[in-house]
C-alpha cells in the first residue's frame, strides 16, 4: 500500500503543476514581460506560451477524467480490470478525478462557443470579400460612421467608410491603411483566435486575451510606422481616428453593432479602443517615445514554463497507462 500512496502523490503532482501552478506562472510571466519586448515578438511568443500551457492542461484533465471513468465498477467489470486499484492510486484526493472531468467539460464548452463565434463571424465577413475593391484591396463604404477594419477572408480586404476617410488627411489615411495591411500580413486574427481558445481552455488566461488584442494593435502600429518611416504620423492617425470614431453615430465596428464584443475577425482601429481604459493613449505614447530595446531572451521564461508543463503532462499520461496496466487492463 505505501507504493500506492507514493504513486498517487506523483500523479496528483501532475494535476497541481499542469492545471494550477504552471498556467498561473505563465500568465504572470506573460503579463510582466510582454511590454518589455517588441510587440510582434511579444504577441507571438505569448500566444505560443499560453496556447501550449492550455493544451497541456487539457490533456492532463483528459487523463484524470479517464481515470474517473475507470474508477467506476461497471466499467471495470466490462473491461476486466480492478477499479479498486485505480481508486486507490489517488485515494487521499478522491475529488481530483471528477473535478478534472467537470473542468474538462467546461473547457470544451468554452472552446465550442469560441469556435462557433468564429465561424459565424467568418460567414458574416464573407460579404466583404466579394465586394468590389481597389488595387490595394480597399473597400470604400458610403457611410457617415467613422470605421475601418481588416477582413482576413479570402485574399483579405480593408474596409473603410467615407466618414473615416474624410476625417483623415492623406498621410494619416496612408498610416491607417498600413496598420490594417499589417494585420492581414501578420495574420493577427489567428493569434487573437488562439488566445481566445486558450482563455476558453483555462480561466487564468481570460485576463490575457484582451492583452493579446492590445499587442496585435501595437505590432500593427510599429509595422505601419516602419513602412511610413514616421512614428508621429501613425500616432496622429490613431488619435484622430479614435476621436472621430468615438463621436460617430454607431459606437462599434461595422457589422458588429449590438454584438457587445470585438470579433476575432475585426482588427478595428480605434473607437472601441478608446472606451477600453486608456488603450489608445498608451498606443500613442508608445509611438511617440523612442523604441525600447530589450533582450528577446526574456520571453523564454513563459515559453520554458509552458513546455515544462508538456513534459509533466507526458509523464501524467504515461503514469495513467502504467496504472491501468497494473490494474489489469
Amino acid at each position: 500500500m505505501p507504493s500506492l500512496t507514493v504513486q498517487g502523490a506523483r500523479v496528483f503532482d501532475h494535476f497541481v503543476w499542469s492545471v494550477v501552478v504552471c498556467p498561473l506562472l505563465v500568465a504572470v510571466a506573460v503579463r510582466l514581460l510582454a511590454d518589455r519586448l517588441r510587440p510582434d515578438r511579444a504577441v507571438t511568443f505569448s500566444v505560443v506560451s499560453i496556447g501550449v500551457a492550455a493544451a497541456a492542461c487539457l490533456v492532463n484533465l483528459a487523463a484524470f477524467a479517464t481515470k474517473a471513468v475507470a474508477e467506476q465498477h461497471p466499467v471495470a467489470v466490462w473491461l476486466g480490470f480492478s477499479d479498486a486499484r485505480v481508486r486507490a492510486d489517488t485515494a487521499y484526493v478522491p475529488w481530483v478525478s471528477w473535478l478534472s472531468a467537470a473542468l474538462l467539460v467546461s473547457a470544451f464548452a468554452g472552446l465550442a462557443l469560441v469556435w462557433r463565434a468564429h465561424r459565424r463571424d467568418t460567414v458574416f465577413a464573407g460579404r466583404y470579400a466579394t465586394m468590389p475593391a481597389s488595387e490595394d484591396r480597399v473597400v470604400m463604404l458610403d457611410d457617415v460612421r467613422a470605421e475601418a477594419f481588416a477582413v482576413p477572408v479570402g485574399a483579405g480586404r480593408i474596409v473603410v467608410t467615407t466618414g473615416m476617410r474624410a476625417a483623415l488627411d492623406d498621410r494619416q489615411y496612408a498610416a491607417l491603411l498600413a496598420h490594417e495591411r499589417a494585420h492581414l500580413a501578420a495574420r493577427h486574427h489567428r493569434l487573437v483566435r488562439f488566445a481566445r481558445l486558450s482563455a476558453a481552455a483555462h480561466p487564468l488566461f481570460w485576463w490575457l486575451a484582451h492583452r493579446m488584442e492590445y499587442l496585435v494593435e501595437r505590432a500593427a502600429d510599429e509595422r505601419a510606422a516602419a513602412e511610413l518611416g514616421d512614428r508621429r504620423v501613425v500616432a496622429k492617425a490613431i488619435s484622430a481616428a479614435a476621436l472621430v470614431s468615438a463621436g460617430s453615430v454607431s459606437g462599434s465596428a461595422l457589422g458588429m453593432a449590438g454584438s457587445g464584443r470585438r470579433s476575432v475577425l475585426w482588427m478595428a482601429p480605434t473607437g472601441s479602443d478608446l472606451r477600453r481604459g486608456g488603450v489608445v493613449p498608451r498606443r500613442v505614447a508608445s509611438l511617440v517615445a523612442p523604441p525600447q530595446a530589450a533582450s528577446a531572451l526574456l520571453i523564454a521564461v513563459p515559453v520554458v514554463l509552458a513546455f515544462s508543463s508538456v513534459v509533466w503532462t507526458g509523464e501524467c499520461v504515461w503514469d495513467l497507462g502504467e496504472l491501468l496496466h497494473a490494474a489489469g487492463l
